[in-house]
């Protein structure tokens, strides 16, 4: 058995509490709040260090009213709370990159969602330190989104991430599987 004993890290207790969050007050985020999460995911690691993220910060409340509105209607609706949030962040990637290309060619994988999922957590683990709610966002319309903000090809709209203060509720463990299930020393069981 993998269990672990003694008390939580302040990290531990950082990724036990963070949680999608869903609804959100609405009162604006301090800029440099912003800026502090983005600069946690700036300082991610990436393959052979291209770094091939790029973030665009919707805080414009009638620009963000627009994008949600076109971004997260029909068959997108459900995603349609994120238009709630204060702000949204586009993610974005930059496919230029030499690294990321002949990676995906000889290894056939994409590198830079790896990187962007990366600097995406500390995002959002950042995000919970200052008392931010943060929601990955997958499922929206990116022809409308692209279109909206005038997004120049060179970039891939990976995901979008909605930020903003949420009312604090008691919160359950979360369900997750155990360490056996996951993670094993020298063997697969």
């Amino acid at each position: 058995m993998m269990e672990r004993k003694g008390a939580k890290s302040f990290f531990q207790q950082l990724v036990r509490n963070r949680r999608s969050i869903r609804r959100y007050l609405d009162k604006p985020v301090d800029r440099e709040k912003i800026l502090t999460c983005i600069e946690a995911a700036r300082l991610a690691p990436s393959a052979d260090n291209v770094q091939p993220w790029r973030f665009l910060i919707i805080d414009d409340p009638e620009l963000k009213d627009r994008l949600a509105a076109e971004v997260f209607s029909g068959i997108y609706s459900i995603s349609r709370f994120a238009g709630k949030a204060p702000l949204i962040i586009v993610i974005l990637a930059r496919l230029d990159i030499i690294a990321n290309r002949i990676g995906k060619q000889i290894q056939n994988i994409h590198y830079y969602l790896i990187d962007i999922g990366i600097a995406g957590e500390h995002l959002v683990l950042q995000a919970q330190e200052l008392g931010l709610g943060t929601c990955w966002i997958g499922w929206f319309n990116i022809r409308r989104a692209r279109k909206i903000l005038k997004i120049p090809r060179k970039y891939k709209i990976v995901s979008m991430m909605a930020v903003g203060y949420y009312e604090k509720r008691p919160s359950k463990e979360k369900k997750r599987k155990t360490l056996e299930d996951i993670a094993w020393f020298n063997k697969i069981k």
